[in-house]
Formats: structure tokens, C-alpha cells, sequence
């Protein structure tokens, strides 16, 4: 099943913060908070009953754990951080597996748009000035919550717009 623009209607406002708050937090500290997987996991399960038949909301609960599987090991292998890895995870109920492989299309192209657009802005010194202390400008690891979150929300925001 695929997003419905009601359920994304549901979700996206309380996302959103969320998905923003990960972005930011993530380029200034290097780290996703655990708040904010637990928060984002809490709109899952609080308005998840409300934007989804109950069937299909028992449905994603597994995908959470797959995805917590899969960033496990990727975290063991260097490829991501662990909060990368436990937001993923927190995400992953909140697409829809017809949209599967949409979603990583859209993830793949967000992930190269942050990606170029975070290493553009570091390189700008009026941006550098603006925000001395943010850890990502100096870091050689890239703030993947830019891109998990901006990808989420995106993936909501366009489900929305249907």
C-alpha cells in the first residue's frame, strides 16, 4: 500500500519539527538525540492509530526492526553513526512499503543534494561566521540527519501535496 495524503496529513505536522530539529541538531552537534528518536517513534505509535487502518499500522511495526537490524550492522561496519542508524529505524514505519523503493530514489537524491549543499555552505565564510560552532564545518563525517530528516519530511510533505 502506498501513502494516502490523509495519513501524510496526519503525520507531517508532528514530523516535521522533529525531522528539523534532527537536521540541525545533527550539523551543529554531530549527533541525532535519543529524544528525538523516541519522539519521533511516539507520533508513530500516538497518530499512527489515527492516520492508518489498524492493520497496516501492526503492519510497520516490523519495519522499524528490520531497519534497526540493517543499521546495526552498518554501524559496525563504519558506514553510519548509531543515532543515523536509530533514527533510520524510528523512520521506517512511516513508509509505506509500496513505497519502498520510491522512497529510497528520493532518499538517494536528497542524500547527494545535502550532501553537496552542506560542503558548499561550510565553504562560505559568511555561513561559517554566522554558525562558528557548528561541529559538522570541521568534521570529516557528513551530518547524515540532514539527509535522513530532509528525506522524511520531503517523503511526507510530497504524499501530502497529493
Amino acid at each position: 500500500m502506498a501513502l494516502t495524503q490523509v495519513t501524510a496529513l496526519w503525520f507531517l505536522p508532528f514530523v516535521l519539527p522533529i525531522c528539523i530539529w534532527v537536521a540541525w541538531n545533527d550539523m551543529k552537534f554531530m549527533k541525532i538525540p535519543n529524544k528525538a528518536v523516541v519522539a519521533l517513534f511516539a507520533v508513530f505509535v500516538v497518530v499512527g492509530l489515527i492516520a492508518l487502518p489498524f492493520e497496516e499500522y501492526l503492519w510497520r511495526m516490523p519495519h522499524l526492526v528490520v531497519i534497526l537490524a540493517i543499521g546495526f550492522v552498518a554501524n559496525m561496519a563504519g558506514l553510519l553513526g548509531a543515532g543515523d542508524a536509530k533514527f533510520a529505524a524510528a523512520m521506517a514505519p512511516f513508509i509505506a512499503l509500496g513505497d519502498a523503493g520510491l522512497y529510497m530514489y528520493l532518499f538517494a537524491a536528497l542524500l547527494l543534494v545535502a550532501f553537496a549543499g552542506h560542503r558548499i555552505f561550510r565553504a562560505i565564510p559568511a555561513v561559517r561566521r554566522a554558525t562558528p560552532e557548528w561541529a559538522s564545518w570541521t568534521s570529516r563525517k557528513f551530518p547524515m540527519g540532514l539527509a535522513l530528516g530532509g528525506s522524511l519530511a520531503l517523503y511526507l510533505l510530497l504524499g501530502a501535496l497529493r
